[in-house]
Formats: structure tokens, C-alpha cells, sequence
């Protein structure tokens, strides 16, 4: 028979906590590490200053048509115009994300001690989020471009999952929110050819954001171990069909259109990229070997994941 430790946990649910980081040791650590790195955009970066001539607003190797026989046909100029035209829509999909993202945290913290680190630690993070919406909102209009909304249905997919979703969900969710846009970002800051202020902030975001995927990581992996099998189950295939949408919403198909080019041969083109494949995959790879090493990336869920196009 399964004994019971206490708090209703069975011994071996017990035994595999016991291998855990201490929540409050963990949120303690960030919190140390917020105080040490946080920044104001408004204030660390040059908003007035003009857009440099001949410099990207996002990697040419990271935008989605690279490689492809379209991108061999464009004109150098249109091709920073796409750049431009796709830095906007990932800075909006971005902001999309971090609002669900606020959501999912405090009703992750509503039931929870207000006093806790591991609370604090939560509201520190919102806290972070609402400048990096604040900071990706501005940034799309220094560029000159319009903002680029998820489809309708994506966007009330969402509002479901904000209303629905369970704790293990939750984390999964904004792990993948994040850790795929931190990948291209940690390549974007460093990079000379792109314009100063994208550098600076995503040099902002990379380094504030990973505090975030710390918490996100270690709050899953603790569930994972102690949800009851249906929430696992449940968490396996949201997470899945939260990649199936987040590949699908991951540019918007207007920026073809706005940049004077086929929207659906550059969709098909992009499709049939094995560049853009290598790229999704290689910026998904250490979300999902983390997945599959928390037991996320099971049955059904992992089928989805394939689908997706993120998981090779």
C-alpha cells in the first residue's frame, strides 16, 4: 500500500521532492537578482535618437523568408523592410504573451502567502513584464510599424486558456512564450548589424527574462512531481496544442502583404524552408529537452509538439 507523507503527498511523490530546489531558497535567489539587474527602458535607452541608415531591425538570418528562392528575388531594401515589418510583429506577439502571462501568475498566486518570497518574487515579475510591454509598444512605433494582433480565434483560444488552464499548464505555456523569443533575442543583442535600440531592447529582455524562465522551470518541475495524473495528462496535451498555435502565430501573415509581396506563396515558401525549420527547432531545442526531462513531452502532447514543427 502507498503510505501518505504529510500534506497528502504519497512517499515516493515525497521522496522526488525531497530532489527539488527550495521554493523559497529559489524565489530569495531572484529576488536578490532583481535588485542587482532591473532596468527602466524609458530611461536606459536612446528613444530619441534616429534609426541608423543600412542597419537591420532584425537579424536577416532570423527573418522567415531568409534562404528561401523569394528572399533570393527581394530587393536589399525589401528585405529590411521585412526585417522591420517582422521585429514588429514578434514584439507584438511578445506583448500578447506577457499580458497572458501576468494573468496566469497572479492566479498562481491568489490562494498562496502574500508574504512569501515565492509571492513576491511573482509581483516582481509582473512587475518586469508590464515595462517589457510598455518598452515592445514603443519599439513597434519608433519602427514605423503598425502593431500585429493574433487572429481572432488565437486570441480567444487564449482567453480559454487564461480561464481554464491549471498550475503545471500554466508554467509549460509560459515557458514556451518565452524561451523560443530569448533564443533569437541573445543572438539579436550582440549583433553590430542590427539598430542600437532593438539591441538594447532585447539586451534588456534577455536579461530580465531569465529570471522568469528560472521560476517558470523550477514551479514546473515541482508540479510535475506533485499534480494528480490528470493535470499532468491535461498539461501534456495543452502545452501541445499551445505549441501548434504559438508556431502558427509566430509571424503574422500581414507583414507580407504590407511589405508588397505574395502572402501566400511567401507562407508556402517559408513552409517549405528547411532553414526556418532548423531555426524553430534549434530556439525550441532547450525548452524541449527540459520538457522531456520534467515528463511534459508524452504521448498525445508530444504528438502535437511534433506537429507543431518545433519538436524535430
Amino acid at each position: 500500500m502507498t503510505t501518505t507523507a504529510e500534506g497528502g503527498a504519497p512517499d515516493g511523490v515525497r521522496d522526488a521532492l525531497g530532489l527539488l530546489k527550495d521554493r523559497e531558497q529559489v524565489a530569495e535567489r531572484l529576488l536578490e537578482a532583481s535588485a542587482r539587474h532591473s532596468f527602466d527602458p524609458d530611461r536606459e535607452l536612446d528613444w530619441d535618437a534616429p534609426a541608423e541608415t543600412g542597419k537591420w531591425f532584425w537579424p536577416p538570418e532570423l527573418v522567415s523568408l531568409y534562404g528561401t528562392p523569394m528572399w533570393h528575388r527581394m530587393s536589399e531594401e525589401q528585405r529590411h523592410d521585412l526585417a522591420r515589418h517582422e521585429a514588429a510583429s514578434l514584439a507584438s506577439l511578445g506583448i500578447w504573451f506577457e499580458i497572458i502571462l501576468m494573468q496566469l501568475l497572479v492566479r498562481h498566486i491568489y490562494d498562496k502567502s502574500v508574504t512569501s518570497s515565492h509571492v513576491r518574487y511573482a509581483l516582481t515579475e509582473i512587475a518586469d513584464e508590464c515595462r517589457h510591454s510598455m518598452m515592445f509598444a514603443r519599439m513597434i512605433k519608433k519602427a514605423g510599424a503598425p502593431p500585429y494582433r493574433v487572429t481572432r480565434l488565437h486570441h480567444h483560444l487564449a482567453r480559454v486558456l487564461k480561464t481554464v488552464s491549471t498550475t503545471p499548464g500554466s508554467f509549460a505555456c509560459t515557458l514556451l512564450g518565452e524561451e523560443i523569443l530569448d533564443w533569437m533575442q541573445r543572438l539579436t543583442f550582440p549583433d553590430e548589424r542590427v539598430q542600437p535600440l532593438v539591441r538594447g531592447v532585447t539586451r534588456i529582455h534577455v536579461v530580465e527574462e531569465a529570471r522568469h524562465v528560472r521560476y517558470a522551470r523550477e514551479e514546473l518541475r515541482r508540479q510535475m512531481v506533485g499534480a494528480p495524473r490528470w493535470q499532468r495528462e491535461l498539461t501534456r496535451i495543452s502545452s501541445g496544442e499551445a505549441a501548434r498555435v504559438f508556431s502558427l502565430a509566430f509571424i503574422n501573415p500581414d507583414v507580407y502583404t504590407n511589405v508588397g509581396l505574395d502572402r501566400r506563396a511567401a507562407l508556402a515558401q517559408v513552409k517549405a524552408s528547411a532553414h526556418r525549420r532548423e531555426v524553430m527547432q534549434t530556439g525550441a531545442r532547450r525548452l524541449t529537452d527540459f520538457l522531456d526531462d520534467v515528463g511534459v513531452l508524452q504521448g498525445a502532447g508530444r504528438r502535437l509538439w511534433r506537429k507543431s514543427g518545433l519538436l524535430a
